[in-house]
């Protein structure tokens, strides 16, 4: 059965980046979930039985980039030198009631750190969906995105400034 998923899709490999040289590299990911206004009530009141879902989060998020490379097949694992996830409770957001989360990743290595950006933004939701669910399980994870890197050969990427790759990619035939 491999041998046919083998012959009959692209090849998948761990990219070489032996030969690229050490750069610092940043990475900032965003998004949110969204809640009905007594579950964000619940939080930013204290009253869930399984406890502050912001601070656990955080820290989920911290553990989640890095361990980016044990969950993304193809992920290099990276020495991060720094990790800051922030929460905010926002009762008006579009959308509806939400949690936004916004995660930046630093570290001085050959290749990018957008995974464990996407990563930590990611955990740290699920974690407060977690935490929330028992109260509201129609929760819903939204818009987790890139929202800018440096470093690296391709250059960097802000979202805000109306930046788009979409262009440039291709797939190898």
């Amino acid at each position: 059965m491999l041998a046919i998923m083998e012959t009959s899709l692209h090849p998948i490999q761990m990219i070489d980046v032996g030969s690229k040289p050490l750069t610092l590299r940043t990475a900032t990911a965003s998004g949110r979930l969204v809640m009905q206004p007594a579950t964000l009530a619940a939080i930013r009141e204290g009253r869930l039985a399984k406890g502050d879902p912001i601070a656990t989060a955080r820290l989920a998020g911290i553990m989640a980039a890095k361990r980016t490379a044990d969950i993304v097949p193809l992920c290099h694992p990276l020495p991060l030198d720094g990790v800051d996830i922030s929460l905010q409770c926002i009762a008006t957001a579009e959308g509806g009631p939400a949690v936004t989360i916004r995660a930046t990743v630093r570290a001085t290595a050959k290749t990018g750190v957008e995974m464990e950006a996407l990563a930590a933004v990611t955990a740290a939701a699920l974690t407060v969906y977690d935490m929330t669910k028992s109260i509201d399980r129609g929760m819903t994870i939204e818009a987790v995105q890139l929202e800018s890197k440096t470093g690296g050969s391709r250059g960097d990427y802000d979202r805000s400034a109306g930046a788009t790759d979409r262009d440039l990619t291709t797939v190898p035939e």
